[in-house]
C-alpha cells in the first residue's frame, strides 16, 4: 500500500456510481504529468467530503487527491505498455477549497493572545529587509 498526493487534471467529468450493497460513490480519471509523459490516474472515492468536492469539477480543472495508490499497467493500440495508476482517493483539494479555506481566515476575528492578526505579517519579520522586491 502506497499512501500518496497526485495533483494533475481531470481527464473527463467525475461521475457517480452506485455499488451493489446502495452505497454511492465517485469514479474520475486525473491526467498527471511525469517528467516528459502524461499518466493517468484511475480515482475512486468512498467518503461523502471526496465524492461531493469531485462532483463540483469539470473536465480539465486542476485537482490534488490524497489516497492510496496501486501502480498498474495497460496496453494501448499498438501492443506498448503504458503506465497507469489506481488511486483510492480520501480527500480532494482544489483551488476553490484553497480560497474558502482564506476567506474564511480573513473573517476570523483577531484573536489578542496571538502575536499578530491572521494573514498579517509580524513586524520583525527576520527575512524582510523592508526593501521592495525588483524583478
Amino acid at each position: 500500500m502506497i499512501e500518496a498526493l497526485v495533483s494533475g487534471k481531470l481527464h473527463g467529468q467525475p461521475a457517480q456510481k452506485i455499488s451493489k450493497t446502495g452505497k454511492p460513490f465517485v469514479v474520475a480519471k486525473v491526467r498527471a504529468y511525469i517528467s516528459d509523459a502524461d499518466v493517468f490516474v484511475n480515482v475512486i472515492a468512498f467518503s461523502s467530503a471526496a465524492c461531493e468536492a469531485l462532483l463540483a469539477l469539470g473536465e480539465g480543472d486542476a485537482v490534488a487527491l490524497a489516497g492510496t495508490l496501486t501502480p498498474k499497467a495497460w496496453t494501448d493500440r499498438e501492443g506498448i505498455a503504458r503506465p497507469a495508476l489506481d488511486l483510492v482517493a480520501s480527500q480532494v483539494l482544489t483551488a476553490y477549497h484553497v480560497t474558502s479555506k482564506r476567506r474564511a481566515l480573513e473573517r476570523r476575528p483577531h484573536d489578542p493572545s496571538e502575536s499578530h492578526p491572521p494573514n498579517q505579517h509580524n513586524e520583525r519579520d527576520e527575512l524582510d529587509d523592508g526593501s521592495p522586491l525588483d524583478f
